[in-house]
């Protein structure tokens, strides 16, 4: 059985509407390949552009009720794919540890130079950690 990683967003497990949308449209770019063509379409429309159901229904010439029901179930697929594989959540926990060892590479640099008698291994090897962090980044 699959482990329930949970929102990628804090504040989405509280209910906040904005948290939750932020969180569909960071799986959308992540997995919208998944869907098809219209739905990745329609729920680009409704999270990305930020337009109305009425507008969305203008312009694929369907229902209110049939853009909401494409929402939802590219909602589903996408919580779901999350789920299980977890992809995007440990994209961004990367992410969030390369900054948090940039940070400190950054600070062990700059206690190193402030020193009487800095070590070139230190600055050497700091200036490593930076490169392949950069490198690792791009």
């Amino acid at each position: 059985m699959a482990k329930r990683r949970g929102s990628l967003l804090p504040a989405a497990r509280g209910g906040c509407a904005v948290a939750k949308n932020l969180e569909i449209s960071y799986l959308l770019d992540f997995y919208g390949k998944v869907l098809t063509d219209k739905q990745r379409d329609v729920m680009e429309q409704y999270y990305n552009d930020d337009l109305s159901l009425a507008e969305i229904a203008d312009n694929f010439g369907i229902s209110r009720q049939g853009v909401r029901d494409a929402i939802k179930r590219g909602e589903a697929t996408l919580l779901e794919l999350e789920e299980k594989v977890g992809f995007a959540g440990r994209y961004r926990e990367v992410r969030e540890s390369l900054a948090r060892i940039e940070d400190l590479a950054k600070d062990i640099r700059f206690e190193n130079e402030e020193t009487y008698l800095p070590s070139d291994k230190i600055a050497r090897e700091t200036q490593e950690i930076l490169s392949l962090v950069e490198k690792i980044s791009e």
